[in-house]
């Protein structure tokens, strides 16, 4: 074995050598632990796509100002263009749509060519997507064509969010292959918690922007699209790769006993081929078709379900409250989303952690185990008036919703092997662009069958429990038919798939530790990290703030 780290080839950079994957490789003396917050500050960053929706009831009326300016017999084709009429909501959600449509494309599609390019170059690219479609979004409001808006939020941003998404997980998988469950809990959390950050701080810039000729969006996106820019060009530059080969002091492979953690590796090309790949994606897909029911309806059902409930008078039924009153419901709700989402954030990291423990195949059965109890009683817990036991319910479903997405990616790389994991975590997230259209399409459509055939509000939930219940069963059933991949799938020694004759490899460096990767969450590896916490901590004062209302 060598026993110094070889030289990185110079060979390849092309004239983008600051950007190049050889340039990230981390040398001796670096501490793992300065690579969380730098996927932390891109999540974190993209996690506003969660949070848009606090942009459409002002862009609603950008030009009636008071009240939308509505054209009833506008065409489609015309509406994209027309600076006298205001955009209709349906038409502003398609903006979030669109995004994550190219969230789950740009992250199947460019997946591999990340793995190949390295982190910071992917980084980099979705800094100037991601802050540069909020750029194009506001020069499109301030000139009122949605066109626009589509293509630059939708389109360019929804690329951002897909390469920024996948961009940290094969790096912080390399980074704590002793822990890897937590590693990407740490920086998926993120994704959740952009919302709770940037919301609020949304609302700050509207009211400051705002004044009698114009709503202030525009302004904030501006505003906005900068400081995300800059705050994701800072966290792409702070990624750092593991020489090949690298491994923790005193932390072997060999450490992992599970049969389910495969010693070798699947190549990209290979992983869709598996029995346990489509079923790792059903067992994403359908975790997320339950969460989603549930974020995509939240305010409302707990409106229709508790009514007076809410606010002292429990007698009454929802059609009965007045225009105070559904305003002070309406409060409420808003708290019960923003502390669903403070669970879909902690749930993150605490299931992604506890994965590390009890593994990860155990875990999606505690989730679907768990979560088919859970969906099953809440229309009992709902009849019973307990807003206690109905709000805890979807607390702990959210939080495995969340801990759904950020242990995927370690269950990955346990089956698959690290080497690709980034890229075939790419393309398992079509599941998630499916299932958003599923859970949303689900929940909605059997509520207005309901309400259609005469149920009251308060009882239009129940059968979509029991329906999203019985998603869950097929999901445990998915989970227990993953098996660890045929030895006939992993690449050789050489690197190259099964059957092939791979060229000589241009090594970066050996196996083993030599000083890199040391050091413990202390000292200089702590500064980024009470930077990145400051905002996070400011979000989630913001949320209890709203949330304490729901019992108050």
């Amino acid at each position: 074995m060598e026993t110094a780290i070889n030289k990185v080839p110079s060979q390849g950079t092309g004239g983008l050598g600051l950007f190049d994957r050889t340039r990230t490789v981390a040398g001796p003396g670096f501490n793992r632990w300065f690579v969380p917050p730098a996927a932390l500050a891109i999540h974190l960053s993209i996690g506003m796509a969660y949070g848009l929706s606090v942009f459409w009831l002002p862009l609603n009326k950008a030009i009636g100002l008071t009240k939308p300016m509505a054209c009833p017999n506008l065409g489609f084709f015309d509406s994209l263009t027309t600076t006298t009429c205001d955009w209709p909501i349906s038409s502003l959600l398609l903006t979030f749509e669109i995004g994550i449509v190219f969230l789950g494309l740009s992250a199947a599609v460019f997946g591999g060519w990340l793995e190949r390019a390295g982190p910071r170059k992917a980084g980099v690219v979705s800094a100037l997507c991601w802050g540069g479609g909020f750029l194009i979004g506001a020069y499109a409001i301030s000139i009122h064509q949605l066109w626009l808006l589509w293509l630059g939020l939708g389109v360019i941003g929804g690329i951002g969010l897909g390469l920024g998404y996948i961009s940290p997980v094969s790096t912080l998988i390399k980074w704590f292959p002793d822990r890897r469950g937590m590693a990407t809990g740490m920086a998926i959390m993120g994704f959740g918690g952009g919302a709770m950050i940037g919301s609020p701080l949304a609302n700050l810039l509207i009211n400051n922007f705002k004044t009698a000729d114009g709503v202030g969006v525009w302004q904030s996106f501006v505003v906005l699209g900068l400081i995300y820019l800059v705050v994701m060009l800072i966290g792409a530059f702070g990624y750092r790769v593991p020489p090949d080969g690298w491994e923790p002091e005193g932390w072997t492979a060999t450490t992992h006993k599970s049969a389910l953690v495969t010693s070798g590796a699947v190549h990209l090309n290979d992983a869709h081929k598996t029995l346990s790949f489509w079923m790792i994606w059903g067992v994403l897909f359908l975790n997320v078709s339950a969460g989603i029911a549930v974020l995509s309806m939240a305010s409302p059902m707990l409106q229709e379900i508790f009514a007076g409930k809410l606010i002292g008078a429990p007698d009454l039924i929802f059609s009965q409250l007045n225009a105070d009153q559904l305003k002070s419901v309406a409060g409420i709700a808003a708290g019960f989303v923003g502390l669903l989402s403070l669970f879909n954030i902690g749930g993150r990291f605490f299931w992604a952690s506890l994965s590390d423990r009890i593994g990860r195949k155990a875990t999606y059965f505690a989730f679907f185990g768990l979560g088919i109890a859970l969906y099953a009683s809440a229309p009992t817990f709902a009849h019973m008036g307990s807003k206690a036991l109905f709000v805890g319910a979807f607390c702990i479903i959210l939080s495995m919703y969340g801990g759904g997405f950020a242990t995927v990616p370690a269950y990955l790389a346990d089956i698959f092997g690290t080497k690709f994991v980034g890229a075939i975590h790419g393309r398992l997230l079509t599941a998630w662009s499916a299932a958003g259209i599923v859970g949303a399409e689900v929940i909605g459509r059997v509520r207005d069958a309901q309400i259609a055939a005469g149920v009251p509000k308060a009882q239009v939930y129940d059968k979509t429990m029991y329906i999203v219940t019985t998603f869950l069963i097929v999901g445990f059933i998915c989970n227990a038919l993953v098996r660890p991949v045929h030895a006939k799938w992993l690449m050789n020694e050489a690197g190259a798939r099964p059957g092939a004759v791979a060229a000589p490899a241009v090594k970066l460096s050996v196996a083993g530790n030599y000083g890199i990767g040391k050091g413990s969450l202390s000292g200089a590896a702590l500064i980024p990290w009470v930077l990145i916490a400051i905002p996070i901590v400011w979000g989630v004062w913001k949320t209890l703030e709203g949330a304490v209302r729901i019992f108050s």
